[in-house]
């Protein structure tokens, strides 16, 4: 008899970047998959891949409790509905309605993945900073409720929800971020001068990309000779997006967005200076199996992912004459960028390929359906 999963997630594009290979993995192992989201522009993609995707009210900044009570109902009915085995809930928001919802529910097992921090706990406005509290307090009761398990993408965030006794350390694991395709993202022979550094990401400030945007222009006054490329787009329905504006400088080629693939095959350094705590970031897991060396900031997250010295440099946040430093150091010296960017390389087949990433979650989801901690 087949199992069933059910995913709770924000955003369909997030499920198809970061959760989607390890969906594909549980069908194969037998698992029914369905989704539960806001749909979007990845909706129609994942059902024809064969995944049932049930649409739900999710809005990323909302704070109106009421609007979010009408969501706890309909994810509480879903979960009723649907009667499923294991939910597995992603992010800050599904994780603590979701909670809720599975015990109302009864669903018998529930894994949560906090992958990120989100706009109460990365912005600095009135309205989240009042919220955090609140929030950080429905997720440390809520993180381990009736048994659940914990996936963290860091050690450093797995040992914080430890420290504040929000779930044992015994139903917590580490599982490197969303994986990566090897065989998609790898070394190839890199284009001539100049030197290109690209930064994709969503265009966050807290991404770092004013300060990437101002360590080029430093770069520029210095003479390097590189080309400093910004890849993504601006996400409107976040409060801390970047505008267009923002975006056209001269500094910068800004290329939107693009298949990951080819740009970073066409690169020769990736950096993301994000002063956001982030999970584990895809972009540079990407980058290093491309065999990219990477310059990244010193932040939760982004040193679980590049080693510093080794497949890659890390810099002070905020810091863009230190950004500048590190890139320029990468830029003038060719065989330091390709003895980090093997090193990477290597990191990234040991770490965090896709086989590597969707087995850790098998192995996860019969743990927590045998109630095994």
């Amino acid at each position: 008899m087949s199992r069933h999963v059910v995913f709770l997630i924000g955003e369909d594009w997030f499920f198809a970047s970061h959760f989607r290979v390890r969906a594909l993995a549980a069908r194969a192992a037998g698992w029914r998959v369905t989704i539960l989201t806001r749909t979007g522009r990845a909706a129609d993609a994942l059902r024809a891949e064969g995944f049932e995707v049930i649409d739900v009210d999710f809005r990323r900044a909302r704070l109106n409790p009421l609007a979010e009570f009408r969501l706890l109902r309909s994810i509480a009915g879903h979960y009723r509905a649907l009667a499923p085995d294991l939910a597995h809930h992603i992010a800050l928001k599904p994780i603590v309605l979701g909670s809720v919802a599975a015990g109302l529910a009864g669903v018998p097992a529930v894994i949560n993945a906090p992958v990120g921090l989100g706009y109460v706990f990365s912005s600095d406005q009135l309205k989240a900073r009042l919220l955090r509290p609140v929030v950080r307090a429905a997720m440390n009761r809520l993180i381990g409720a009736r048994g659940a398990l914990a996936v963290f993408e860091n050690e450093e965030d797995r040992a914080d929800a430890v420290r504040v006794r929000a779930i044992p350390a015994e139903r917590t694991t580490v599982i490197g971020g969303a994986g990566v395709d090897l065989a998609a993202f790898h070394p190839v022979p890199k284009p001539e001068a100049p030197v290109r550094v690209v930064l994709g990401a969503r265009l966050l400030r807290q991404k770092g990309v004013l300060d990437f945007i101002a360590a080029a222009r430093i770069l520029r006054e210095r003479g390097v000779a590189a080309e400093c490329v910004v890849a993504g787009e601006p996400d409107p329905e976040n409060p801390h997006s970047l505008t267009r504006a923002e975006l056209a400088d001269p500094a910068i080629t800004w290329v939107g967005r693009v298949e990951m693939a080819p740009l970073l095959a066409g690169a020769h350094i990736a950096c993301l200076p994000t002063f956001y705590r982030e999970g584990l970031p895809k972009f540079l897991l990407e980058a290093m199996a491309s065999g990219l060396p990477c310059v990244a900031t010193d932040v939760v997250g982004c040193r679980e992912a590049v080693a510093d010295g080794e497949s890659g440099l890390l810099v002070p946040p905020r810091d863009p004459a230190a950004l500048a430093d590190a890139l320029e150091r990468l830029v003038a010296d060719p065989e330091l960028r390709a003895r980090m960017g093997a090193a990477g390389r290597a990191r990234a087949e040991t770490l965090f390929a896709d086989e590597v990433v969707c087995a850790a979650t098998l192995a996860v989801y019969e743990r927590a359906i045998r109630h095994d901690v």
